[in-house]
C-alpha cells in the first residue's frame, strides 16, 4: 500500500539542514502555506474582513461614548482597531522568530474586555482612555510572558473538551448573529423590525443558493457575493446608510497615543490581566479548532506562537490607540465552509484592515454593508462554527467513561449566559468577565471535568486518534 504523502510546512523548512532536498522526492506543501493567484488572494481575503469587521469596530462604539468620547472621536478609536487588528494579524499568520501560531488566523478587538473597559473608563474622557491603555499594555505583556507555561496546557484539551468549546465557540455567536439581523441596537426605531428580519434571511437564502449552484473559485467566495448582492438589494429597501462615506476623511493614519500617555492603576491592570487570561484560553480552543479543521493539529509550539502573537499585537494595540486583540472565531468558520486553508490569504486579510485603518474613506465602503445583510451571513458562518464542534465531538468516544457527563455539564454551563443573560447579576463585576462568557466558562468546567473524571486516579482512555495511530499486535492471542 502506497504511504500517505506527508505534507510539508515551513517550519519544517526551516529546521532542515543545508543539505539541497531531491526534487523527487520533497514532500508537497502543506495547503496552510500555499499561496494563491493574487485575484484569489485579494477576494478570499476580503471575504475575511467583511465577515469581522463588524466585530472589530463594535467594541470602540461601545466604549468610545461611554467614556465620554465625541462621534469623531470614536470614529478615530474604529480606525485605530481596524489598523491594529490588522497589524496583530499579520502577525499571528506570517509572524517571526517564535511568534505567530503561522496558521488562517484572524485577530481582532475582544468583546471580552468591553464590560470592564467601559467600567475603567466610564465618565472619564481622554483620561478613562489613557487608564484603559495603560492596562492593556502590562495584561499583553504579561500575557507574552506566560505563554510558554500556558500553552503546555494543550495537553488537557482532548476532543472531549475541545469539540465542547468549539460547539460553544459557535452557538455563544449565533446570538450576536440575531442581534445583526434584528438592526444591531435595540435602541433603534426599527430593530426586530419585518423589513430587517426579512432582509437577513434573503441574505441567508442568497448564501446557500450561491454555495449550491456555484462552483470552484466562485463558491469559495459564496459569502462575500452573497454580502454584496444582499447590500445591493437592500439599496432600494432604504437600510442601506451612505453617511458613512459622506463624512469620512481620505487619509487618516492613527497618530500614536492620540489621547495622550498611557496611564497605570492597579485595579485597572488586574481586571484587564483576567480578561487577558480569558482571552488567551478562548484562543488557545480557537487555535485547537482551526488546527483541526485545516488538518494541521496545533501543538505546544503552535500555540505558544499563536498566544505569543495575541498578547504582544494586545500590548501594541495601544500605541496606536487600539484595545485588546484575540481571535476572531467567525472566521474559523469562513475557513471551514470555503475550505480555502492558505494562512496567506488571511495575512492578506490583514494587510486590507490596515488599509482601511489607514484609509477611512475606504473604509466606510465596507460599513455600507447592512447589519441585518450581515447577520444573515453570520448565521450560516457562526452555524459551521458549531458543526464543526459537533464533528470533532464525534471522535471524542463520547460512549466511554463518562466523557458524554463532560459535554452535557460543560454545554449546559456554557449555554447560561446566553440563555439567561441576567443568570450572575448579583455577582461581583469582576467576576463577571469570566462568568458572561459561555465559551470560557464551559471551557473550564470541561477542563476540570477533564481532569477529575479521565485524569485523576486513573489512566484515561486513549483517544479514537491514538489507537488510530498505535501498531497493531502481531499476535491478538498473545497481547497483553
Amino acid at each position: 500500500m502506497a504511504a500517505t504523502p506527508r505534507f510539508r510546512n515551513d517550519a519544517d523548512a526551516a529546521s532542515d539542514s543545508g543539505s539541497l532536498p531531491d526534487p523527487a522526492s520533497a514532500d508537497r506543501k502543506h495547503p496552510v502555506d500555499e499561496t494563491l493567484p493574487p485575484l484569489k488572494m485579494f477576494t478570499s481575503g476580503l471575504q475575511h474582513v467583511a465577515a469581522m469587521y463588524a466585530g472589530v469596530v463594535a467594541p470602540p462604539m461601545i466604549v468610545g461614548p461611554a467614556v465620554g468620547l465625541t462621534a469623531k472621536e470614536t470614529a478615530f478609536l474604529m480606525g485605530a482597531s481596524l489598523f491594529t487588528a490588522g497589524i496583530a494579524t499579520l502577525l499571528q499568520t506570517l509572524g517571526f522568530w517564535r511568534i505567530g501560531a503561522r496558521l488562517p488566523f484572524v485577530n481582532g478587538v475582544s468583546f471580552a474586555g468591553v464590560t470592564p473597559m467601559v467600567a475603567i473608563g466610564k465618565d472619564r474622557g481622554h483620561d478613562g482612555i489613557a487608564v484603559i491603555f495603560g492596562a492593556i499594555i502590562v495584561a499583553g505583556l504579561l500575557g507574552f510572558l506566560l505563554a510558554p507555561y500556558f500553552c503546555k496546557l494543550v495537553r488537557f484539551f482532548p476532543p472531549v473538551v475541545t469539540g465542547t468549546v468549539i460547539t460553544l465557540i459557535g452557538v455563544s455567536l449565533l446570538p450576536v448573529a440575531f442581534t445583526w439581523a434584528q438592526g444591531g441596537s435595540a435602541k433603534a426605531a426599527d430593530y426586530g423590525s419585518t423589513t430587517n428580519i426579512t432582509m437577513a434571511a434573503v441574505t441567508l437564502v442568497i448564501v446557500l443558493a450561491l454555495r449550491k449552484l456555484l462552483r470552484g473559485f466562485l463558491q469559495q467566495i459564496a459569502i462575500l457575493l452573497g454580502l454584496i448582492v444582499g447590500t445591493l438589494i437592500a439599496i432600494p429597501v432604504g437600510i442601506t446608510d451612505f453617511g458613512a462615506i459622506k463624512d469620512a476623511d481620505l487619509i487618516g493614519f492613527p497618530t500614536p497615543f492620540h489621547f495622550g500617555a498611557p496611564q497605570f492603576e492597579i485595579a485597572a491592570i488586574v481586571s484587564m490581566s483576567i480578561v487577558m487570561l480569558v482571552c488567551m484560553t478562548e484562543s488557545t480552543a480557537d487555535m485547537l479548532a482551526l488546527g483541526r479543521i485545516v488538518d494541521r493539529p496545533a501543538d505546544e509550539r503552535t500555540i505558544e506562537g499563536g498566544l505569543r502573537a495575541d498578547t504582544l499585537g494586545s500590548a501594541i494595540s495601544p500605541l496606536f490607540n487600539g484595545f485588546m486583540c484575540s481571535a476572531f472565531a467567525q472566521n474559523i468558520g469562513l475557513v471551514a465552509m470555503t475550505k480555502v486553508r492558505s494562512r496567506f490569504v488571511v495575512a492578506a486579510g490583514g494587510g486590507i484592515l490596515i488599509v482601511l485603518g489607514l484609509v477611512p474613506a475606504a473604509a466606510s465602503v465596507i460599513a455600507l454593508v447592512p447589519l441585518p445583510v450581515l447577520g444573515g451571513a453570520g448565521i450560516v458562518l457562526f452555524g459551521s462554527v458549531a458543526a464543526s464542534g459537533i464533528q470533532t465531538l464525534a471522535t471524542a468516544a463520547l460512549e466511554k467513561g463518562e466523557n458524554a457527563l463532560i459535554v452535557a455539564a460543560a454545554v449546559g454551563v456554557g449555554l447560561i449566559p446566553i440563555a439567561a443573560p441576567e443568570f450572575y447579576h448579583s455577582f461581583p463585576k469582576d467576576l463577571l468577565v469570566v462568568l458572561d462568557s459561555g465559551i470560557s466558562t464551559g471551557c473550564v468546567v470541561a477542563i476540570v471535568l477533564n481532569l477529575a473524571f479521565n485524569h485523576l486516579g486513573k489512566k484515561p482512555d486513549p483517544q479514537p486518534s491514538e489507537r488510530e495511530q498505535s501498531p497493531a499486535p502481531a499476535d491478538p492471542v498473545a497481547a497483553p
